[in-house]
């Protein structure tokens, strides 16, 4: 009997150290967890209408666990903002809805006053894809300049920023700008996975590099895990070094269901002027003197007067140094200028410098350190100690001390 006494008292006090349920922070949290994790997966069963109908319930449910929470809200915003993530992408597969751009917009203003970043980042990212999708360039150029990126989101999330910005500047004729963010967004994008948001990224930064007049190195289209992906990007880029309109149409019209599919088609149709005047170049460098027939000829042009159109625009635009010979109907070439007596060093220069200077302000804002560390460790190499380091009894030992010299 005296040992069924001892198991039992041991039972009794086993149960009471185990808690008969969590807190009502840990509930929530556990709940909203749940919700995502379930929306994700009827996404991915491809049930769309369950999972739309229980993100919108579940985004009732975690704005109202915020507002009545009073104290450690920020545990909840990650959860909140991966919901409307989850929420967008479901809706993508179902037919327009409405309301739902008005829905984000609002939920975008609540979160910049709440200071809530992951949903301001979500929501800001969101709405730039709906935008883009529906082919409102200006609209979502508009959203840009009048909205500020938080600067302490997500890596994911400043990378979806960052591809989102190029593609509306490569749009805008802003090729420059798109360049610089789609070059950071890649720097910036995980190495090891999201093979496909860095092949998209890859393939517009591709485009946008021909856009400027550049040829994209050799070992960017080769690289193994994208090479199958990026083959009829390879054969344009051939066919705009070559300068062959003809060759540069047939590859667009072999590859045009792959370009619409990959969203690049609208670009690349701009590159025509870029391959003419690739072909114009390679012309001005081998030849002094050419007929405008050969031109045609060369380029694929059909005739010797939309060649002489074409040579004439060139000259205006300062691509070549020629003089056109209309009755003759031939073009002369002026001497070669010296490219260091032009600008073009200098704005090469200040290329390369704005982005050493992009990337060393974005090296010193990720720093973080604790406040005055640095002093901790000046100190403790001086062998000096501070008193906030000193125990409750030598702190004690000074106030006697202290109090024994006011009595004497």
């Amino acid at each position: 009997e005296v040992q069924d006494m001892e198991t039992g008292d041991e039972e009794e006090k086993k149960e009471e150290e185990v808690p008969s349920k969590i807190s009502n922070a840990a509930a929530m949290e556990v709940e909203s967890w749940l919700i995502t994790l379930a929306v994700r997966v009827l996404w991915k069963e491809k049930k769309f209408t369950e999972a739309f109908q229980l993100a919108e319930q579940g985004i009732a449910v975690l704005l109202e666990n915020i507002e009545k929470r009073q104290s450690n809200k920020n545990s909840l915003f990650p959860l909140l903002a991966r919901l409307y993530r989850f929420r967008s992408l479901v809706a993508e597969s179902l037919p327009p809805n409405p309301t739902m751009r008005q829905d984000m917009v609002h939920a975008h203003g609540t979160a910049c006053l709440r200071r809530d970043a992951d949903s301001q980042a979500t929501l800001l990212n969101l709405l730039l894809r709906d935008l883009l999708a529906d082919s409102q360039v200006e609209q979502a150029q508009k959203l840009l300049e009048n909205s500020n990126f938080p600067e302490n989101a997500s890596n994911n999330q400043l990378c979806r920023y960052l591809y989102y910005s190029g593609r509306i500047q490569a749009l805008r004729l802003e090729y420059t700008s798109a360049f610089s963010n789609l070059s950071q967004c890649l720097r910036k994008a995980p190495s090891s996975t999201a093979l496909g948001f860095r092949l998209s990224a890859q393939r517009l930064l591709v485009v946008v590099q021909l856009l400027m007049g550049e040829i994209p190195d050799r070992h960017i289209l080769m690289q193994e895990e994208m090479k199958t992906q990026l083959k009829p990007y390879m054969a344009i880029t051939q066919a705009v070094r070559r300068g062959d309109l003809a060759v540069f149409e047939q590859v667009v019209s072999e590859n045009a269901a792959r370009l619409d599919e990959d969203g690049t088609h609208t670009l690349i149709s701009r590159l025509a002027h870029v391959v003419v005047k690739a072909g114009l170049r390679k012309l001005h460098t081998s030849y002094s003197r050419i007929s405008l027939e050969d031109v045609a000829n060369r380029l694929g042009l059909p005739s010797a007067q939309s060649a002489e159109f074409v040579v004439m625009k060139a000259v205006r635009d300062g691509v070549l140094e020629a003089t056109i010979h209309h009755a003759e109907g031939y073009v002369q070439s002026h001497d070669l200028v010296d490219v260091y007596a032009t600008v073009e060093p200098s704005e090469a220069f200040h290329r390369r410098i704005a982005y050493c200077l992009t990337t060393h302000n974005d090296a010193v804002r990720g720093m973080r350190y604790p406040p005055d560390a640095y002093k901790k460790q000046l100190e403790a190499s001086r062998g000096e100690k501070r008193n906030d380091d000193k125990t409750d009894e030598e702190v004690a030992q000074e106030l006697e001390e202290e109090m024994d010299e006011d009595e004497y």
